[in-house]
């Protein structure tokens, strides 16, 4: 039954942005558009909820503040989601536009999520949300846009960074096909609150209908929040624990690897970065048939607490130089650590990954790809990294962990795509909006 007693202002302003996407992803900018953000805008969704500290750095609410209504700065100088810590829930969507998309169509696109964003992540359904309630419990929600080449292409050819393009294949380990490929627009929506997440997405997805299709969704998770200690680094399924040397927002190495401070880096533009998203297949079938001292000889780490062979706590350095009373390398030559340490200064990544863990349909087998086939589990990996730039930081990592790493022997990637991930915006602006200027 329809609530009489209820304002009818935003069922004006529903039909409104509905008219405005009838049109189609080959509608022009006009009035009606304009008109439309506009009203979105004066609908309050933009209020003292958002923070952000001086530097315009997105900032997670106060400790005293319940989960329900922790939010996170949508608007600032760079994008939430990247050095924002990681919530229990992230899904990562790969959007390809449709045929015929023009740059006033992307413009517009942007102007419209952007809003929309900006509203989920604050607590507030946007002007067509016709559950508004579910927008409610904000719970660390964070909504992040990434660029594929494409975006580029129809909007500024000439802002596109060099280096935004599919990585150099790894011929040994990878098994890659369309299926988790390159987009050309990508949502990372990261959120504690596992139904307001599937809200939002579906707020969003609404909107891209005119512009675009979906290519690809992956879901990933962590722990639950407040189930570890603030700080702890998170686990993959191997039971490894998964990042262990990242950036800080504690001292500079943050600005220095994600956002390019670092010598020989450079940011490709003030505020953005870059995402490697890389869907790697874990054949737990198999790792459980390894003992655990022959896990800890595979990752190099001890898998009770993640610290390296020769150390005692997760954050002491590795000794690549040390050796066995009968002088063999305490950290072998195909150790994932040892393969995975930096060898040089700009050799240093930003990890956020994800789990994952698909239904399997029986217990037959597993094949390497991680399709239906059945097995026990079909689980994986949302390896998220975060970097200046890929070519210098993020591929020679991965070119030694192809050449000789003892995880390949468990672990299978069957997706990759790069992203430019653009800066923030102010209130007054969109997401992108840099890519109209003149």
């Amino acid at each position: 039954m329809i609530d009489s007693t209820k304002d009818p202002a935003p069922r004006r302003g529903l039909w409104s942005r509905r008219n405005l996407l009838v049109g189609g992803a080959t509608a022009s900018v006009g009035a009606a558009a304009g008109a439309s953000v506009s009203l979105a805008r004066r609908g309050g969704h933009h209020g003292s909820s958002d923070a952000s500290d001086d530097s315009g750095n997105p900032q997670a609410a106060s400790g005293g503040t319940s989960l329900a209504a922790s939010t996170v700065a949508f608007h600032g100088k760079r994008q939430a989601g990247v050095a924002t810590p990681a919530p229990a829930y992230g899904n990562f969507i790969g959007l390809r536009l449709r045929e015929g998309t023009t740059s006033s169509d992307i413009r517009r696109m942007l102007r419209i999520l952007t809003d929309d964003a900006a509203s989920l992540t604050s607590g507030k359904g946007p002007i067509n949300d016709q559950e508004p309630e579910l927008a409610s419990i904000s719970a660390n929600l964070t909504i992040t846009f990434g660029f594929g080449e494409k975006i580029f292409d129809l909007a500024n050819p000439g802002a596109k960074p060099s280096w935004l393009k599919p990585l150099p294949a790894f011929d040994k380990i990878d098994k890659l096909t369309d299926e988790y490929g390159p987009a050309d627009l990508l949502l990372q929506i990261c959120c504690d609150d596992r139904m307001t997440l599937a809200h939002a997405q579906r707020m969003l997805l609404k909107e891209i209908r005119s512009f675009g299709r979906v290519h690809w969704v992956q879901e990933g998770f962590r722990n639950a929040a407040g189930s570890l200690k603030k700080g702890t680094t998170m686990r993959n399924l191997f039971g490894q624990v998964d990042g262990t040397i990242n950036p800080s927002t504690e001292d500079s190495s943050m600005d220095d690897v994600v956002y390019g401070s670092a010598d020989g880096l450079e940011p490709w533009i003030e505020g953005g970065t870059s995402l490697v998203i890389r869907r790697i297949h874990m054949n737990l079938d198999t790792w459980d048939e390894v003992d655990n001292p022959g896990r800890e000889d595979a990752v190099g780490r001890k898998l009770s607490n993640g610290a390296p062979l020769t150390g005692t706590k997760e954050t002491d350095p590795v000794d690549l130089t040390a050796k066995t009373p009968v002088g063999f390398p305490v950290v072998a030559d195909y150790a994932h650590v040892r393969r995975a340490t930096a060898q040089s200064p700009v050799e240093r990544i930003l990890r956020r990954p994800y789990n994952y863990d698909l239904p399997v349909s029986n217990a037959s087998g597993l094949s390497q790809s991680g399709s239906s086939e059945g097995g026990v589990s079909r689980t994986g990996l949302i390896f998220a990294s975060y970097q200046a730039d890929p070519v210098k930081q993020f591929v020679p990592i991965q070119q030694r962990l192809a050449e000789l790493d003892m995880l390949n022997t468990w672990t299978v990637p069957i997706g990759s795509a790069v992203f430019a991930i653009p800066p923030g915006c102010d209130q007054n602006g969109f997401i992108g909006d840099f890519l109209f200027e003149t």
